[in-house]
C-alpha cells in the first residue's frame, strides 16, 4: 500500500479516537461540575469552562503551525496526543471548578490532534486525491461525534464520570502510538524562513484566496456553534418530554454526523474532479436552506429528517475549506496555515454559542435557526461572489507574500 493510503488510514483511525475521546467527555462538563459540588452559578461555569479552551486555542495555534512547518507535522501530532493524554488523566482527579478550568485551558494551549493530522494528510498526499482524503478524515471525526457521547454516557453510568474521562485518556494515548509507529511523514521540507506568529499573519493578509478561506471558516464556524446552546430546549419545545430531552438530543445531535459519515468521502471525490470551490458552495448553500428548513416542522420528527438532509450537505463544507487552504498556500507555509485555520475555527466556536444563546434568551428559538441559515446564505453569497479569488487557487500555487 502506497505511504499516502496508510498514512490516511492511520490518521483516519487516530482523528477518530481524538473526535470520540473529545465528545466522550465535553458533553458530561456540566454534569461533571454538579459531581464536584458546584451547585451555584453552574450555567456560568460551564459557559467559561466550555469556551476556554477555545480561546486559548485560538491564541496557540498560528505558533504550533510555525513549529509544524520547521519540525513536521508528525511531531506536533504526536505533541497534542501526549498533552491531551496527560490532561485527560488529570481532569479524572480534579475537585474543584477552577483546576477543571486550568486544564481546560492547557487543552487549548496544547491540542492540535487533528488540524495536524489535516495538514499531513494534504501535504502527503496526490494532488487529485486530496478531496477524498480530507473528506474522509471529516468521516472520521464525525463518527467520532457520534459514537463518542454515546460511549461516554455508557461508562460515566456504569462506573462514573471520573473513569470516563480516564477512558478518554486511553483511546488518545493509543492514537498517539499508532502514529508513532505506522504514520510516514513525506514531501516535508523544514522551513527556514526567520519570522514571527505577527509575520505570518500579514503573509496570510496578503494572499487573498487564503484569506477569504478563513474568513468563511470563521463564518461557517460561528453559524453552526450557534445553535448548539438551544438545540435541547428547541426539541421540548417540539414536543419531547423534558425527561427524555437529553435522549432526544442526543440523537438529533447525531444525526448531522450520521450524514457526514456516510456521504462526504463521496463529495470528496467529487471535490476533486470539479474542484473545491464548487463543493464549498453548494454545501453552504445546503446548509443554509437546510438550517431554514428546520423552522418549518413543528414535530420532532419531520425536525429530525430536515437535520439529517442539512447534514447531508453541510458536510462539504470543511473538507473543501481545508482543501483549498491547502490549494491557496505553499507547502512550507502548510503548518501555519492550518494553524491560522485552526484559530479561524475556534474564534467561530467562541463567538458561535454566545451569540446563540444571547439570541435565545430574548428571543423565540426559531430566530436562532432564522439568523443562522442567513449567515450561511451570505457566506455562499461570499463565495460565489469571490469565486475568481478562489479559483486559481486550483490552478497554480499561490506563494505566500505574492
Amino acid at each position: 500500500m502506497l505511504n499516502w493510503k496508510r498514512n490516511l488510514w492511520i490518521l483516519w483511525i487516530g482523528s477518530f479516537f481524538t473526535a470520540a475521546s473529545f465528545f466522550m467527555v465535553i458533553p458530561f462538563l456540566p454534569i461533571f461540575l454538579l459531581e464536584i459540588n458546584v451547585h451555584q452559578h453552574t450555567e456560568m461555569w460551564s459557559g467559561l469552562i466550555f469556551s476556554s479552551a477555545f480561546f486559548a486555542g485560538a491564541i496557540s495555534s498560528p505558533f504550533w503551525g510555525r513549529i509544524a512547518d520547521k519540525y513536521g507535522r508528525k511531531p506536533m501530532i504526536i505533541r497534542a496526543g501526549f498533552a491531551l493524554f496527560i490532561i485527560y488523566i488529570l481532569v479524572a482527579f480534579v475537585t474543584n471548578p477552577y483546576q477543571l478550568l486550568a486544564l481546560r485551558i492547557m487543552q487549548g494551549l496544547l491540542s492540535g490532534f487533528i488540524p495536524g493530522a489535516i495538514a499531513l494528510v494534504g501535504t502527503n498526499t496526490p494532488s487529485d486525491k486530496i478531496g477524498y482524503a480530507l473528506s474522509m478524515i471529516s468521516t472520521a471525526t464525525a463518527t467520532g461525534g457520534i459514537v463518542g457521547p454515546l460511549l461516554g454516557g455508557l461508562i460515566a453510568e456504569l462506573v462514573g464520570n471520573r473513569l470516563a474521562f480516564a477512558s478518554a485518556a486511553l483511546l488518545v494515548f493509543i492514537a498517539t502510538i499508532l502514529v508513532i509507529f505506522l504514520v510516514k511523514e513525506e514531501n516535508f521540507t523544514p522551513s527556514k524562513e526567520r519570522g514571527s506568529v505577527k509575520n505570518d499573519i500579514m503573509v496570510a493578509y496578503t494572499n487573498r484566496p487564503f484569506m477569504l478561506v478563513l474568513v468563511l471558516t470563521v463564518v461557517t464556524t460561528c453559524s453552526i456553534m450557534t445553535i448548539e446552546p438551544i438545540l435541547p430546549l428547541y426539541i421540548v419545545e417540539l414536543g419531547g418530554s423534558s425527561d427524555k430531552a437529553s435522549l432526544i438530543a442526543g440523537f438529533v445531535f447525531s444525526l448531522p454526523g450520521l450524514a457526514s459519515a456516510l456521504i462526504a468521502p463521496y463529495w470528496g471525490k467529487w471535490a476533486d474532479k470539479v474542484g473545491f470551490d464548487r463543493v464549498l458552495f453548494i454545501g453552504l448553500l445546503g446548509g443554509g436552506l437546510g438550517t431554514l428548513a428546520q423552522i418549518i416542522f413543528s414535530d420532532i420528527w419531520g425536525f429530525s429528517i430536515t437535520r439529517f438532509v442539512f447534514g447531508i450537505f453541510f458536510c462539504a463544507v470543511f473538507p473543501a475549506l481545508n482543501g483549498l487552504v491547502v490549494k491557496s498556500t505553499d507547502a512550507d507555509f502548510r503548518g501555519r496555515a492550518f494553524g491560522l485555520n485552526q484559530t479561524a475555527n475556534q474564534m467561530g466556536g467562541m463567538i458561535g454559542p454566545m451569540i446563540g444563546g444571547f439570541i435565545g434568551g430574548i428571543l423565540p428559538v426559531q430566530s436562532v435557526f432564522v439568523i443562522t441559515g442567513m449567515l450561511l446564505l451570505a457566506a455562499t453569497g461570499l463565495a460565489y461572489w469571490k469565486a475568481n479569488d478562489l479559483n486559481p487557487a486550483l490552478k497554480r500555487k499561490i506563494m505566500p507574500g505574492k
